[in-house]
C-alpha cells in the first residue's frame, strides 16, 4: 500500500504557519491524501518585533474564516491603512501612501483607460491621496468604522485594510487555529539526503528523534537551515541599490489616552530611515541605516537626538538584502526570510509569503513524486521576478530631492537601479498604467499602479503636463474624472469626520472579547 506523502514545514513563526494553512487547504482541495507537520521549538525564542502587512493578509484571514476582531484581541494588532513617508522627498515634506484603490468603486465610462482618476489628479495638480477613503483617515488616525446610534459598528467603505502586529503573537495565534497539523516541538540538528537525487529525506533532532518527509518548506528565517545550509542555494544581492544594511531596533510605549497611528511611519534620516509600527501597547521602532555612513553608536545618538529622548536599543542587526537565485531546489521550497529580505519599507515580506504560497499551492502542488524540474524552473522564474519588482519599487523611494547628507548624495548619484531609471523614463513620457505591469503571478496581488501612484506623486516624479495631454484627448472622460474626484474627496472627508478614532475602535474591540 502506498504511504501518504508527508509535507513538513520547518520553522513556525508567521511565514511557517501561513505556509501550513495554505498547503493544508490545497491538499484538501486537490483531494490529495497527505500529512502535514510543522517543526518548531519552544526552546528557540521568537523575537517580538512590530510587523506590517498588506491587504493580502486580510484576504488570508478571511479565507480561513478567522474572526478579525478576535485577531485584534489576541495579537495586539492595529490597522495599517497606509504608510506615512516623512522627509523623503525633502526635509519637512510628508506624503501618505494609502492602500485602498478608489477605481474599485467607480464604474468607468466604456473604454476608459486604467488609472484615469490618478491621471486626472496629477493633471489638475491635486494630491492623489485625497481621493482615497484611507487618505483622510490616515491624516486623522481614524479606523475605517463608524458607530451607529445603537452602539453597533458600521464599516466605512468596501476597501480591504492591512494590519500591524507583534509577529511572535501572530505565529502563536495561527498555531492555535490550525487543525489536523502535527506539531513537532524539537530542535533540528541534522539532515539526511538521498544519495542519488540529493532530496532531503529525514530531519534529525537533538534528542535523537527522526522525522521522515517527502517535501519540505524552509521557514527558518535568516538561518536558511535547509535551502542554504544543506542545498547551497546561491544568493542574488541587492546591496548596491538598496544600501541600508543594518538595523537598530527599539520600543516606544504608547501612553494611556494617546491616539494610535493607523499607518507605518517611514521617516527618512541622515543615513537611512526610521520605522514606527504600532501595536496596541507600544510602537515597534527601528533605524535601518547604511553602515558605510554611520557606526552603531552614531546611529543610536542620531535617534535620541531626533526623538529628543533616551532609547533602549534591543539589538544590532546586520543583514544581507537580496533573494535566493532559486527558492525551490529539489524537494525544498523556501518562504519568508529564508527566501529573501528587503528593508521593511513596503511590507513586502508577509505579502510575498502569502502570494508565493498561494501561487505554489494553486499551480504547482502535486504528489511530491510528480513535481518536475520544469515546474521548479517556472516557479523560480516567477518568484524571482516578483522579488525583483519589490526591489525596484523600494529603490524608487530613493529617487528624491535630498542632497543634505553624504548618504543621500551617494544614493542619488550612484544607487538608483537601471530598471528604476527605465520605468521612470517611461513614466515621464506616458502616465503609469495597469498594463505596464505584466501579470505573471496568475492574477494574485502585486505592487502595481495603486501602490505606485501615491509614491510617484509624493516624490514629484510624475509630470502634470503629460497627464494634462492624456486627459485632453477625451474631454468627456476628463469631465467624468473631475466630477468623480471631487465627489470622492467630499464624501471621504465627511466619512472621516464620522469615523471612530483608532484607539477608541481598538478599545471597543477589546471589550467585545
Amino acid at each position: 500500500m502506498a504511504t501518504q506523502p508527508h509535507f513538513v514545514v520547518v520553522g513556525g513563526g508567521t511565514a511557517g504557519w501561513i505556509a501550513a494553512f495554505i498547503i493544508q487547504d490545497s491538499i484538501k482541495r486537490l483531494k490529495l491524501e497527505a500529512k502535514i507537520s510543522v517543526v518548531e521549538s519552544t526552546k528557540i525564542p521568537t523575537v517580538g518585533v512590530g510587523e506590517a502587512t498588506t491587504a493580502a493578509f486580510h484576504v488570508f484571514l478571511r479565507h480561513f474564516g478567522i474572526d478579525i476582531h478576535e485577531f485584534f484581541r489576541k495579537t495586539e494588532a492595529t490597522y495599517k491603512l497606509g504608510i506615512r513617508h516623512q522627509d523623503w522627498r525633502r526635509k519637512g515634506f510628508t506624503y501618505y501612501g494609502p492602500i485602498d484603490d478608489p477605481h474599485q468603486v467607480i464604474q468607468p465610462p466604456p473604454g476608459a483607460p486604467s488609472d484615469y482618476l490618478n491621471v486626472y489628479a496629477v493633471s489638475a495638480g491635486k494630491k492623489v491621496q485625497d481621493m482615497h477613503l484611507f487618505g483622510p483617515l490616515l491624516e486623522r488616525k481614524k479606523a475605517p468604522w463608524a458607530k451607529k446610534a445603537d452602539g453597533s459598528l458600521l464599516p466605512l467603505g468596501p476597501f480591504l485594510p492591512a494590519y500591524h502586529f507583534d509577529q511572535s503573537l501572530v505565529g502563536r495565534f495561527l498555531k492555535s487555529k490550525s487543525q489536523g497539523v502535527e506539531i513537532v516541538d524539537n530542535v533540528l540538528t541534522g539532515v539526511e539526503r538521498d544519495g542519488e537525487t540529493g532530496d532531503v529525506t529525514t530531519l534529525i533532532f537533538e534528542d535523537g528523534q527522526r522525522l521522515d518527509g517527502d517535501f519540505f518548506i524552509d521557514a527558518t528565517g535568516f538561518r536558511k537551515r535547509l535551502i542554504v545550509k544543506e542545498l547551497n542555494a546561491p544568493w542574488v544581492s541587492y546591496q548596491h541599490e538598496l544600501p541600508v544594511n543594518r538595523a537598530l531596533p527599539f520600543w516606544l510605549d504608547i501612553k494611556p489616552g494617546e491616539e494610535i497611528a493607523n499607518y507605518t511611519l517611514a521617516w527618512a534620516q541622515e543615513a537611512g530611515w526610521m520605522w514606527q509600527i504600532p501595536t496596541q501597547t507600544r510602537y515597534g521602532c527601528g533605524y535601518v541605516y547604511c553602515d558605510e555612513f554611520r557606526t552603531p553608536d552614531e546611529a543610536h545618538a542620531e535617534v535620541e537626538r531626533v526623538l529628543g529622548r533616551k532609547i533602549e536599543v534591543r539589538d544590532d542587526i546586520k543583514f544581507s538584502i537580496g533573494r535566493l537565485e532559486n527558492v525551490w531546489i529539489n524537494n525544498v521550497v523556501a518562504v519568508g526570510l529564508s527566501s529573501s529580505f528587503l528593508e521593511p519599507l513596503e511590507s513586502t515580506s508577509i505579502h510575498g509569503t502569502i502570494v508565493q504560497m498561494m501561487m505554489f499551492a494553486g499551480q504547482y502542488l502535486r504528489d511530491p513524486k510528480q513535481m518536475t524540474q520544469a515546474l521548479r524552473d517556472d516557479y523560480n522564474r516567477r518568484v524571482g521576478r516578483q522579488v525583483d519588482d519589490f526591489r525596484t519599487f523600494v529603490n524608487t523611494h530613493y529617487v528624491t530631492e535630498r542632497e543634505d547628507t553624504p548618504f543621500w548624495r551617494e544614493v542619488r548619484a550612484n544607487r538608483i537601479h537601471p530598471e528604476t531609471r527605465e520605468r521612470l523614463a517611461r513614466w515621464r513620457a506616458q502616465m503609469p498604467r495597469h498594463e505596464h505591469f505584466p501579470n505573471y503571478l496568475f492574477g494574485l496581488p502585486h505592487m502595481e499602479t495603486q501602490l505606485h501612484y501615491p509614491v510617484l506623486d509624493g516624490l514629484g516624479l510624475l509630470d502634470p503636463a503629460v497627464a494634462k495631454a492624456e486627459m485632453a484627448r477625451d474631454p468627456k472622460l476628463r469631465k467624468f474624472a473631475r466630477e468623480t474626484y471631487e465627489s470622492l474627496v467630499k464624501e471621504y472627508k465627511q466619512a472621516a469626520t464620522k469615523a471612530l478614532g483608532h484607539a477608541e475602535f481598538l478599545e471597543i474591540v477589546r471589550e467585545m472579547g
